[in-house]
């Protein structure tokens, strides 16, 4: 009979401590949820069930005395961002939203206590406003396929006991008795597992060209530095699950012989760099890094890296410049890092998302791995839904998923301006943040995957997903990724430097009123510049976003251009300004101010703007006390 293994041991303590426990009481602990209060709701929680002499635990132990404990802990993020802070009653069930310090005693009362549900704190469906007891009954959940974002919401990220308990670490244990660095990095081109950070390569192939080179010295890097506006799917994964983005870099570190790993995360994610350090540091306790892991001749640790937050730094050869201590500024290719990369030497790059899904490829096998997504691209995608849509979160589909299936089932459908659904006020989606570009209804069922979206002439990018209703200005949201790409460039290449710099003049002109159609042409034309001259991926994909916007919207570029006209009303210089004549006294404070007398009316009676005269100097918004200008 063999001998068990140290997580052998580690997950049947684990769970036979656990059926001590009757209940579990899951807080949110991501981000999102931590900033709306979800700590001091866990803390008053707690508070309660003292003095209501419940025997309670902040972490899991071992009890022999035949009572019913409970347990509460924090997981990371649970995706439900619309609706938090989340608590989950475990094995009840049960979720309950938007929780808040004044409705813990009610909690305890009703329902630890009680057996009842409290109607207020559960999710409503926005269509006809009935009750869901728990995500087995919410679509924002149950339309969803959750591998690597399983254990984000329910593990508690601080106990690593619990991963263990789930087969944590058991991929690299096996792996490390059984298989060769050429066997992993076989295993993992069979999957054809795409990286997630933007790029789609294969990973396995990436850790092949690694394998290949002859040195002592190698290198892993877990790449966090995740800067698209809207994103937060690899922080989520960081703050929620850390130890499965150690173990694929450990797997990772096999299958090329490196023996070093560093986590780049930047510093406005505290939480994710809190976490990740303390996972390391638990993991060397149980001697899973460090030397000689597993009685093997295989040794490995981890090194966490706060970057300063540029974004140019997330990409790759750049963000190996910041490790080294330069100036974040990418260099030509080749050679590939997997040649020649930190500190000369090879290595390999992945993103949070991408090193996450490893374990459970070598867990489940890759044949498991194919059943989801396309032939094209297998697997599922974490994305960040966010914008005028119902249900904003974290969520993960298998690739091949529609926008439809997104935006109108997972999502909860399209709002309007005043927060009320309204699926007929769609207009477009922003995919793959400013890398990326506009997805719009022709689109909506498309099979979302690597090439699909290629073929659009947007990217996957990361997986942020923007959704836009028919009051979005597009010439607008080009304008705001342009200003973003603008500021972060690293100022290197001459044509993203100076072309990003005058396609933003561009559009500034459009919005303001002053284009021509020479403007038009202009930015077309410095659009295919910058992305031929680039050196980085930040530069070759800038003007996305603007030519996206051209091709599927380019009647609003005419609009703004030669109507001078902002159907949406975003663009100030474009729109007229009304009074509304509910709130307006008659106060003539506003005709006073304006400098062309545009206002006219009598005292006392609503006034009006003549739109001919009016020079939108905005001099009456600022001037009327009642809001009635806009």
């Amino acid at each position: 009979m063999s001998k068990k293994t140290i997580l052998e041991h580690i997950k049947e303590e684990y769970l036979e401590s656990s059926l001590a426990y009757k209940r579990r009481i899951v807080m949110c602990a991501g981000t999102g949820c931590v900033a709306g209060g979800a700590l001091e709701v866990h803390d008053k929680l707690e508070e309660v069930l003292k003095r209501e002499n419940v025997s309670v635990d902040l972490v899991l132990k071992k009890h022999e005395d035949g009572k019913d404990h409970l347990l509460l802990s924090g997981s990371g993020c649970q995706g439900f961002c619309q609706q938090g802070p989340l608590m989950e009653i475990i094995p009840d069930g049960i979720l309950y939203t938007k929780v808040q310090v004044s409705d813990v005693e009610e909690i305890v009362k009703e329902t630890l206590q009680g057996g009842k549900l409290i109607d207020r704190l559960l999710y409503k469906k926005p269509t006809d406003g009935a009750s869901c007891k728990g995500p087995a009954e919410i679509p924002f959940y149950n339309q969803q396929k959750r591998t690597v974002l399983k254990n984000c919401g329910h593990v508690d990220p601080g106990d690593i006991r619990e991963y263990i308990a789930g087969d944590g670490y058991k991929a690299i244990h096996d792996i490390l008795q059984k298989m060769s660095p050429a066997e992993v990095c076989d295993f993992m081109v069979k999957a054809n597992l795409r990286g997630r950070g933007g790029g789609g390569f294969s990973a396995g192939k990436k850790w092949q060209l690694a394998l290949k080179e002859n040195v002592e010295q190698k290198y892993i890097i877990c790449n966090g530095d995740e800067g698209d506006p809207g994103a937060f799917m690899d922080r989520s994964v960081l703050e929620g699950n850390p130890h499965s983005v150690i173990e694929g870099m450990m797997i990772a570190g096999k299958a090329i012989g490196a023996s070093c790993g560093y986590v780049y995360v930047r510093m406005e994610y505290p939480l994710a760099v809190q976490r990740m350090r303390k996972a390391i540091e638990d993991a060397r306790r149980y001697n899973i890094l460090g030397d000689k892991i597993f009685g093997t001749d295989f040794s490995f640790d981890i090194v966490v890296m706060e970057g300063a937050g540029a974004f140019v730094c997330g990409e790759e050869t750049a963000l190996m410049a910041s490790i080294e201590g330069h100036r974040g500024m990418p260099m030509p290719k080749p050679p590939f890092p997997a040649q020649s990369g930190l500190f000369g030497k090879p290595t390999v790059i992945n993103n949070v998302e991408t090193l996450s899904t490893v374990p459970l490829i070598f867990l489940n096998g890759f044949e498991s791995f194919a059943k989801d997504g396309t032939v094209d691209s297998p697997g599922t995608k974490t994305f960040a839904l966010t914008g005028h849509v119902v249900n904003t979160g974290l969520i993960e589909v298998p690739f091949g998923t529609t926008l439809r299936k997104i935006i109108f089932d997972i999502g909860g459908g399209v709002t309007d301006s005043e927060g009320n659904i309204d699926n007929s006020k769609f207009k477009a989606v922003q995919i793959g943040g400013p890398s990326g570009g506009c997805l719009t209804e022709e689109h909506l069922d498309l099979p979302l995957d690597f090439s699909n979206v290629t073929k659009t002439g947007a990217i996957v990018g990361s997986g942020g997903l923007v959704v836009m209703n028919k009051d979005t200005c597009m010439v607008g949201v080009a304008r705001y990724f342009m200003e973003f790409t603008q500021e972060e460039s690293c100022g290197k290449c001459v044509l993203c430097r100076e072309g990003t710099k005058q396609m933003l003049a561009i559009l500034d002109r459009i919005i303001d009123g002053e284009g021509t159609m020479e403007d038009l042409d202009n930015l077309q034309d410095l659009a295919g510049c910058v992305q031929k001259g680039s050196l980085c991926g930040l530069g070759k994909t800038a003007p996305n976003p603007v030519l996206s916007t051209m091709k599927y919207f380019k009647h609003e570029y005419l609009e703004h251009v030669q109507e001078q006209k902002c159907r949406t009303k975003q663009c100030k210089k474009l729109s007229p300004l009304t009074i509304d004549p509910e709130k307006c006294i008659g106060c003539t404070i506003c005709s006073k101010k304006c400098p062309v007398n545009a206002i006219k009316g009598e005292k006392k009676q609503a006034h009006v703007i003549l739109e001919d005269l009016c020079i939108k100097c905005g001099a009456c918004v600022s001037a009327c006390k009642f809001k009635a200008i806009s």
